[in-house]
């Protein structure tokens, strides 16, 4: 196995096994067993498990990010419509059998106080995100454009904590909700007007 198939496989299996058990919950060696690569080639490719850790949380925001923004760019003609379709993905998300919860929280929340590059990804994942959002608010013409993703980006993260603590994906339905009267209060057009 060359070391870019084992780095992938090792990437894959930490990112099954961190998001279902948490970080601290998975050993090198399930990792080793879960990706067939030989604990040598692991720790050719992570000398250690930090460096899987913050491998693996770049990654899954590259990937999170791609999927959450591509949905909505696919499923909204309108600023005020892909932002809008951002809720219907995290609905669709927030239904799946293993969901459990943000990874970025929950790393942050595991390693955070003791891990400085985990909370640095951890807030470098919710500042991009927060970034593509106000993206789209600023093509809505709206005065105050910054504000109105703050409070949009708050309700896609209390939508996924809600989720996360509820086990049920209703808190997507009520950030969409919430987000259109604040669409709507701050002066972007209803969609189809």
């Amino acid at each position: 196995m060359n070391p870019e198939e084992a780095r992938d496989r090792l990437l894959d299996a930490a990112e099954r096994l961190f998001y279902e058990r948490g970080v601290q919950g998975v050993g090198m060696d399930d990792l080793r067993a879960a990706s067939g690569v030989s604990l040598k080639r692991l720790y050719q490719c992570f000398a250690t498990k930090r460096d899987l850790v913050e491998a693996y949380l770049r990654r899954r925001d590259e990937r999170w990010r791609a999927s959450l923004f591509d949905h909505a760019a696919e499923h909204g003609d309108t600023p005020r419509a892909q932002l809008l379709a951002l809720y219907d993905w995290l609905a669709s998300w927030f239904a799946e059998p293993d969901f459990r919860g943000c990874a970025f929280t929950n790393s942050f929340g595991e390693l955070g106080g003791t891990e400085p590059g985990v909370a640095r990804i951890a807030r470098d994942h919710k500042d991009a995100v927060r970034e593509q959002i106000t993206e789209l608010t600023s093509r809505l013409g709206v005065p105050e454009h910054r504000a109105l993703a703050d409070q949009l980006n708050l309700l896609v993260e209390g939508a996924i904590i809600t989720a996360a603590i509820s086990g049920t994906p209703e808190a997507a339905t009520h950030a969409r909700a919430a987000a259109d009267t604040l669409l709507t209060a701050a002066g972007a057009r209803p969609t189809g007007s």
